[in-house]
């Protein structure tokens, strides 16, 4: 077998990167919009005939030319791939593959988290990361007639989540919420996480959760071998459903609070399939509709408008006091020139 050479791709190195995605779209996959490193292995000719990349700690768009299938060329990009983000100190790896390509990956230490037929299966590099992850949580298990569950990106946190987080809240004997720890919003989660707390300190029945590497945004979920976005967003629903049900079975959780967002798709076809989905496994799904502030609902979107058009006063009445607090303060200065650095901040 030949000798081949794999290199770190670079942004500005236009020649390679088309080489690059010469070879996805040949392998009919479509380069992810979330990666931060990506390589290339060269032959002698210096053609690209395979490639991988990553995304935090998630392994993205690994091809192999179809000349050269059958030679092992995958396993050495994984490899790689795995060398690289341990060399960042990440060793608890992700990944998300055809059906058809699971046992691949199993063959070489991934392990199946959860799978959708047909469509997708999520798999990470420990054989108990999951199981591990179920058992913290349901050390936090508490008993009750109506246990309800809600997750929440709060990028940043505004009036209309703290809606939500009171009817919930008001609702149950008591709330598990889920804060997404993933960083990949604009305002960090540690920044993200205080702003919940600080702004629902007065409810006494919440738990409050990071919520892993097992629920993960719609923004960064992987595009790659979807056929179109509502593909992607049904794939990304079912994903995050079967792990939501199998938190729920551990926290005995039998309703899960989701807002209603009516001019976002990914929302509209993501809560479509909830309310489908749940009831199925005994848990109710109730669609709150959002807080409204001189006739326009709240969104994190709205606020994060305001911010960028240096127009603080008007996030007032829209944020809860502690949020406003953070983002008229010396603390907030560079996160509000990210998002003003930002070219779109309004998400669907």
């Amino acid at each position: 077998m030949s000798e081949y050479t794999i290199l770190k791709v670079y942004e500005t190195d236009k020649v390679t990167n088309k080489k690059v995605n010469d070879l996805l779209n040949h392998e009919g996959i479509r380069r992810d919009g979330n990666l931060d490193y990506t390589c290339a292995m060269f032959d002698e000719n210096y053609n690209v005939i395979a490639t991988g990349s990553t995304f935090g700690n998630t392994l993205r768009c690994m091809a192999v030319s179809s000349e050269h299938q059958g030679e092992g060329l995958m396993n050495q990009i994984v490899t790689h791939l795995v060398e690289h983000e341990n060399s960042k100190g990440n060793y608890k790896l992700f990944l998300y593959t055809k059906t058809n390509s699971a046992k691949f990956f199993g063959d070489l230490g991934f392990y199946e988290i959860v799978r959708i037929n047909n469509q997708i299966v999520f798999m990470e590099n420990r054989r108990d990361g999951f199981k591990n992850y179920l058992d913290e949580l349901e050390k936090t298990k508490i008993d009750g007639e109506k246990i309800a569950a809600l997750v929440l990106n709060a990028n940043p946190f505004t009036l209309g989540h703290l809606y939500l987080v009171e009817k919930a809240a008001g609702e149950n004997d008591y709330l598990h919420l889920f804060i997404v720890s993933e960083d990949a919003s604009l305002v960090p989660f540690e920044i993200r996480k205080r702003l919940v707390i600080e702004g629902t300190r007065h409810l006494k029945n919440l738990i409050y959760h990071d919520s892993g590497p097992y629920i993960i945004s719609s923004s960064t979920f992987p595009s790659y071998f979807q056929k179109d976005e509502s593909a992607v967003i049904e794939s990304h629903a079912n994903l995050d459903l079967e792990i939501f049900i199998k938190i729920a079975g551990v926290l005995k959780i039998n309703s899960r609070y989701v807002g209603e967002e009516p001019t976002s798709l990914v929302t509209g076809i993501y809560n479509k399939i909830m309310s489908q989905k749940l009831p199925e496994h005994g848990i109710k799904c109730v669609i709150v509709p959002r807080k409204a502030e001189a006739g326009k609902i709240i969104s994190a979107s709205n606020v994060r408008q305001a911010i960028k058009n240096n127009e603080l006063e008007k996030i007032k009445n829209l944020v809860p006091e502690s949020t406003y607090k953070y983002f008229t303060s010396p603390e907030a200065e560079s996160v509000i020139k990210k998002i003003r650095s930002e070219a779109n901040v309004i998400h669907y």
